[in-house]
């Protein structure tokens, strides 16, 4: 689970709640800022408007991508640094020692790259498809991140037109009688709701879980930058230190100096 995201999330939730309930004066007043109308405007409005640039599949993937937020991410850099310099040692033994550690082994990028080196696949072709399948990735997780951005985006203008629609029925209802002038505030009031809304998706979710989904593609391009190179030494036979001496240069010397610390 990563706890910075969960806090973040519940912390920004209390805040923007307990200010509402402070400058209410108590919880039932907060009634006033329940509105199914203005919701259904906000929430639908953004999907709709979101939906004609992206696929109904990829729409109803926003779901599932919320985990993906709330998660530890998907690698440790300095493990898959140990998985490779363990599969040097194996492959200087012969491919049938490859093929026994792969076995072992749970990542399946790292799996498919020892598999191809075992069943002696050429270097260059080994190279040009480890490098499609991190392109492949890295392009559909910029999607899903360029998804979610959209969502922040249509939010906020989803939240202004329920607020227009709110002041037209307000204007219209004005007939200038002597309590025309009362209605104006609760009226006024009611309308803001949507604004509020869009502008809360937008910034308390769906903008900072873009952020979250960018952060996560980045680590995992930097995850795959390592196994691709660390595949390709381990084609070329390099002796266990040589990679460790490559791989390593791909983590925090706080990991590097943990690692060094644990090979003495």
């Amino acid at each position: 689970m990563d706890i910075a995201s969960l806090i973040g999330l519940v912390l920004g939730i209390v805040l923007v709640v307990g200010a509402m309930v402070q400058q209410a004066g108590d919880v039932a007043s907060l009634a006033a800022f329940v509105s199914y109308g203005s919701l259904m405007i906000v929430l639908g409005g953004t999907i709709a408007a979101t939906a004609i640039g992206f696929r109904v599949n990829e729409i109803l993937r926003v779901f599932t991508l919320v985990k993906f937020v709330v998660t530890k991410p998907k690698f440790v850099l300095h493990e898959l640094v140990q998985d490779l310099i363990d599969a040097a040692e194996a492959y200087r033994k012969g491919p049938s020692e490859l093929e026994k550690f792969t076995e072992t082994t749970k990542n399946p990028f790292i799996i498919d790259g020892l598999t191809f080196i075992a069943n002696g696949i050429k270097y260059d072709d080994l190279k040009a498809i480890l490098n499609q399948r991190e392109k492949f990735r890295f392009n559909r997780e910029t999607h899903e991140s360029d998804l979610m951005l959209t969502l922040g985006t249509f939010s906020p203008a989803f939240g202004m037109i329920g607020t227009l629609i709110g002041l037209v029925f307000m204007l219209n209802s004005m007939d200038g009688g002597a309590d025309s002038a009362s209605k104006i505030g609760p009226a006024m009031g009611v309308a803001l709701v949507t604004t509020f809304y869009g502008s809360l998706f937008s910034s308390l979710i769906f903008n900072p879980f873009a952020e979250k989904l960018q952060l996560r593609n980045r680590e995992n391009r930097q995850a795959s930058e390592l196994m691709i190179t660390g595949l390709l030494l381990i084609w070329q036979k390099k002796h266990p230190l040589d990679v460790s001496d490559m791989l390593t240069s791909y983590i925090e010397p706080k990991d590097r100096f943990k690692y060094f610390s644990e090979k003495e």
